[in-house]
């Protein structure tokens, strides 16, 4: 499901009505938790949050003009997806949130190495998410990334 779009409001007010309000409660729930620094923009066609070049001029290795990508959510043709780099990167992170995924949600959890994806909308853990986006700052995403990541 690709959407052309100019800005994060402009992504989610193309979506239908309940992915809307899904994405809509997302948004609001990461703003809500994740530590200052990171910035919102439309990144790589979806609504994400990213290391700024003020904050870290080298930018993404793949791509330098783009700033250093974190998190994303996007309304895929069968799911909500939140793709969280931190989770995919640090493995002490990964083994909390598998591990804490099922006290928010009877589902099994349906992840891949950074995307995990919500094919029910009503079931989407939003305290989970919040808790998960709260436990990286952009310095520790960065020092991360530079260790781990960035070759």
């Amino acid at each position: 499901m690709r959407i052309k779009a100019e800005s994060v409001n402009d992504y989610i007010a193309q979506l239908p009505e309940d992915r809307q309000a899904a994405m809509n409660k997302l948004r609001k729930i990461i703003k809500k938790n994740l530590p200052k620094g990171f910035k919102e923009a439309l990144n790589y066609g979806m609504p994400s949050w990213v290391v700024p070049h003020k904050t870290y001029p080298g930018g993404y290795h793949c791509d330098p003009k783009l700033p250093l990508p974190f998190l994303s959510i996007a309304s895929q043709k069968n799911f909500i997806a939140v793709y969280h780099m931190g989770v995919y990167a640090n493995p002490d992170l990964m083994k909390w949130f598998v591990e804490e995924y099922p006290n928010h949600c009877k589902r099994k959890l349906d992840m891949g190495k950074s995307c995990i994806r919500f094919k029910k909308l009503e079931e989407i853990p939003y305290d989970l998410i919040g808790e998960l986006v709260s436990k990286m700052s952009p310095k520790d995403w960065i020092d991360i990334y530079e260790t781990h990541v960035k070759r």
